[in-house]
């Protein structure tokens, strides 16, 4: 499905790129999905040689689920001083937080075709654990503990 944007990034950035593909949700539940994907990274990452590839170069890149796990992978890797280090991360649309549905951008962009607020909670569902019957609850807000939402407060507001 990624075919004709993944050649687009590779002629335009004169890069690259290595397509992953990965276990789907609700079939395979987290973290199959980042398990692949730091796998294949990781397999690059220590066989760049094999393929020509200037470990300066690397970049990860990931859209909606896949944006999620690029920024997971790169969280992951930001550390390890036995692989080449990571250029960058292009996270287009990505899913990177599911303590509030109801800050400002899930606001604004409530009604917008594939991003609906009621989907982009349903499909984190499904990639956590399978089971949507918590939606409201998330919706709501009441899934998470007090003491959560205070804690990650400063990076998870309107504010």
């Amino acid at each position: 499905t990624h075919e004709e944007l993944c050649r687009f990034i590779a002629r335009e950035s004169d890069s690259v790129v290595v397509s992953v593909g990965y276990r789907l949700a609700p079939e395979h539940k987290y973290p199959a999905a980042y398990e692949d994907c730091l796998s294949a990274t990781q397999h690059f990452l220590q066989h760049l040689q094999h393929y020509a590839v200037d470990p300066a170069r690397v970049t990860v890149c990931g859209d909606s689920a896949g944006g999620n796990l690029a920024a997971a992978v790169s969280q992951t890797l930001a550390g390890r001083s036995d692989l080449p280090r990571l250029r960058a991360q292009i996270l287009i649309y990505p899913g990177l937080q599911a303590l509030d549905f109801n800050l400002p951008s899930y606001q604004q962009n409530r009604g917008v075709p594939l991003l609906f607020r009621e989907r982009a909670a349903f499909y984190m569902l499904q990639y956590l654990n399978g089971n949507a019957t918590k939606l409201e609850e998330v919706l709501e807000g009441s899934h998470i503990p007090v003491d959560i939402k205070l804690k990650y407060k400063k990076w998870v507001s309107p504010d």
